[in-house]
C-alpha cells in the first residue's frame, strides 16, 4: 500500500492508528502552513462564510482543472488575517486548516488506485507527548468523533467542489484576470497578483437553457454568485495591508 501524495501544506503524512497519540491544535491555532500562505483552498459548503470575509478565486496549473481557494494576502508567503500568533478574531477560518493534522488520503495498492480513502495524520505530530484519542478497549474519544465527522464531511464537500469546477470549466465560463495595487506614499512598485480566474458573467449569459437549469439543481449558481460578489474583499485586503505596521492607504487597479 502506498499513500499517493500528501496534500498541500503537508509534509509527510502516515495512515492514522488508533494506537497513535496525535498532538492537536489548540481551539483557534492554525497550522505553520496556513500562517503565512496567501491561498488556502476551500470546499463546497464553505462559500458562503468565506466570501464574507476573503476573496474567493479559481486557480489552475493547466487551465483544465481548476480548484476554489480564499485569498489571504496580496503577495507570496503573506496571510494578512494572522498576526501576533493568532487569527483575526470574528473572522472565519476555513476547513482546510482546521482539519490539520489530519486529511483524508487516495491509496494505490499494486499501482492501482483504490477507491476507499484513507485517514492519515501529519507525521511530525504523531508524539507521545500528544492526546490519545481512543482508549485501550478501542473506543473512541468524542473529540475523534467529531474530527472523524469533520474529515468525512470535509471530503465529501471536496468532491462536489471538484464536480462544480469541471462543470464550470466544461461549460466555458472561467476566464483569467489579474489586480494590481500600490500601497500610497511608498515607492515600491505595484504589487500584482496573477494566475487567477472567475467566472465571466457574460459567458453565464451565453448558455443555454439545460446548462443554467443544471447549475441552479445542483446548488452550483449561487456559488458563483458568490464568488463573484466577493471579489469585492480585494479592497478589504489592501485596507489590511494598509493598516499593519509599516503600510498606507492603499490603491487598487
Amino acid at each position: 500500500m502506498q499513500i499517493t501524495r500528501a496534500p498541500f501544506g503537508y509534509k509527510q503524512v502516515v495512515p492514522f492508528l488508533k494506537t497513535h497519540k496525535v498532538r492537536l491544535l489548540a481551539p483557534g491555532q492554525v497550522p505553520e502552513f496556513a500562517q503565512r500562505g496567501h491561498a488556502i483552498p476551500i470546499s463546497y459548503t464553505e462559500y458562503q462564510p468565506v466570501a464574507h470575509d476573503y476573496p474567493i478565486i479559481f486557480t489552475s496549473t493547466d487551465s483544465k482543472e481548476f480548484v476554489a481557494v480564499a485569498v489571504l494576502g496580496l503577495v507570496a508567503d503573506e496571510n494578512l488575517f494572522f498576526a501576533g500568533g493568532a487569527w483575526a478574531p470574528g473572522v472565519y477560518i476555513p476547513a482546510y486548516a482546521r482539519r490539520f493534522p489530519f486529511c483524508m488520503s487516495t491509496v494505490t495498492v499494486n499501482r492501482a488506485p483504490q477507491r476507499d480513502r484513507l485517514i492519515c495524520v501529519e507525521k511530525s505530530h504523531v508524539d507521545e507527548s500528544g492526546e490519545a484519542l481512543f482508549d485501550a478497549a478501542g473506543r473512541a474519544s468524542e473529540k475523534w468523533t467529531a474530527l472523524e465527522r469533520l474529515l468525512a464531511e470535509y471530503e465529501a464537500d471536496l468532491d462536489r467542489g471538484r464536480e462544480m469546477c469541471s462543470i464550470l470549466a466544461d461549460y466555458g465560463v472561467f476566464e483569467p484576470f489579474t489586480m494590481q495595487a500600490k500601497l500610497d506614499n511608498q515607492s515600491a512598485p505595484p504589487m500584482q497578483m496573477s494566475g487567477m480566474y472567475r467566472v465571466a458573467e457574460k459567458s453565464l449569459e451565453n448558455l443555454n437553457a439545460a446548462q443554467l437549469k443544471n447549475l441552479m439543481r445542483k446548488g452550483i449558481l449561487a456559488r458563483v454568485y458568490l464568488h463573484l460578489a466577493s471579489l469585492v474583499n480585494f479592497g478589504r485586503l489592501l485596507e489590511r495591508k494598509g493598516a499593519r505596521p509599516g503600510g498606507s492607504p492603499a490603491t487598487e487597479r
